[in-house]
């Protein structure tokens, strides 16, 4: 047994019972039933992941995954490659906006290097787990081995299943950087989906019109040359993927095998949680999306997924910023399930609401 299937083997679906002991308890506190909607239907939710109702969320880690594309040399992106590492400086300095608002959420940050073509210094507090200096482009061949592609998903799932088990975090986010990553993210969706790359391909980091019909030129081409096989998640992740996408499937299975909500972000991380319920339906039921992004492709993967996604903010950002605005969602969830009381704690009159 090779060790993803050991990994996809510990994945247990979410739990029933308790998602109905968490329904019972909903509908008996103190307001209107179900008159707080996502949020009561986020709480049954938790409370099948952890086989409770007493749900703890305060310990927060979000893992932004980072890694170049070959594809970047295309055109596909109106920023250069280089980008990708200064930004990842500027995220191990707290400047950047998923760090403001991982702080507002209350969660820790960490970034992981899972393929940036230059080499990080030292003094960067940045995880190293290279599993190569940026994929190959997907225009002409595969971006990765399969080899590389189960080595991102173990990657992802050991910091997630770490993050639980050795360090006690309760709830876990991932968001992305990685310059030309919006154009895999795409593929991917039009691998699984069947879809046409015209009508899920957005602008990305704001290329015009010009660069866009380029965009969509390059995944037709990687569809065409590289002939990804939906039925094997493995197979669409190495030939359309990218080193970062394969640690964010990665680390929704981690948290799903520790039995852990993990939250997702917008386009990439949300094509990295499609492998990962491709690999294990089971583990959609460990999964929230944090909010809508307005990439053209982001929502066809949600309703591959079958979730909805929490916000609609009109954001496109990546980093995580999604999902650390979604972390304040969830944990309210957890919070309303556990602390509001019953109409017998209380001591009110149930009308037959």
């Amino acid at each position: 047994m090779s060790q993803l299937e050991e990994l996809l083997g510990r994945i247990e679906p979410a739990d029933p019972e308790w998602e109905a002991k968490a329904w019972a308890r909903l509908h008996d506190q103190i307001r209107p039933r179900d008159a707080l909607g996502e949020l009561e239907r986020g709480a049954a939710r938790l409370a099948a992941m952890k086989r409770s109702l007493s749900l703890d969320l305060s310990r927060k880690i979000i893992f932004v995954m980072a890694g170049d594309h070959g594809v970047a040399a295309d055109g596909v992106s109106a920023y250069p490659q280089e980008v990708t590492a200064q930004m990842v400086f500027s995220f191990t300095r707290g400047w950047a906006s998923i760090n403001v608002l991982a702080r507002h959420a209350g969660a820790a940050v960490r970034v992981v290097d899972c393929g940036i073509v230059s080499e990080i210094p030292r003094e960067w507090d940045v995880i190293r787990r290279k599993i190569g200096c940026g994929t190959a482009s997907i225009a002409r061949g595969p971006a990765m081995s399969r080899r590389e592609a189960e080595e991102g998903l173990l990657l992802g799932a050991g910091l997630a299943e770490d993050a639980v088990r050795k360090e006690g975090f309760q709830l876990i986010g991932t968001g992305d950087m990685g310059i030309g990553n919006t154009t895999p993210s795409a593929a991917i969706a039009c691998a699984f989906g069947g879809h046409s790359p015209a009508g899920l391909t957005g602008r990305g980091t704001g290329i015009d019109d010009a660069g866009h019909a380029r965009k969509v030129a390059v995944i037709e081409t990687a569809l065409k040359v590289n002939r990804p096989d939906p039925k094997d998640p493995v197979d669409v992740l190495a030939k359309v993927g990218g080193y970062e996408i394969a640690a964010l499937a990665g680390a929704v299975l981690g948290a799903a095998a520790a039995k852990t909500p993990v939250i997702c972000d917008g386009l990439i991380a949300t094509a990295g949680a499609l492998v990962a319920c491709r690999l294990s339906p089971a583990s959609a039921g460990y999964l929230f999306l944090s909010h809508e992004s307005t990439e053209p492709g982001h929502l066809a993967m949600c309703e591959m997924i079958g979730l909805r996604p929490l916000l609609n903010l009109h954001m496109r950002l990546g980093e995580g910023t999604g999902t650390a605005l979604a972390m304040n969602i969830v944990d309210a969830s957890a919070k309303l399930l556990v602390e509001c009381k019953t109409f017998a704690e209380a001591g009110v009159t149930d009308t037959g609401h």
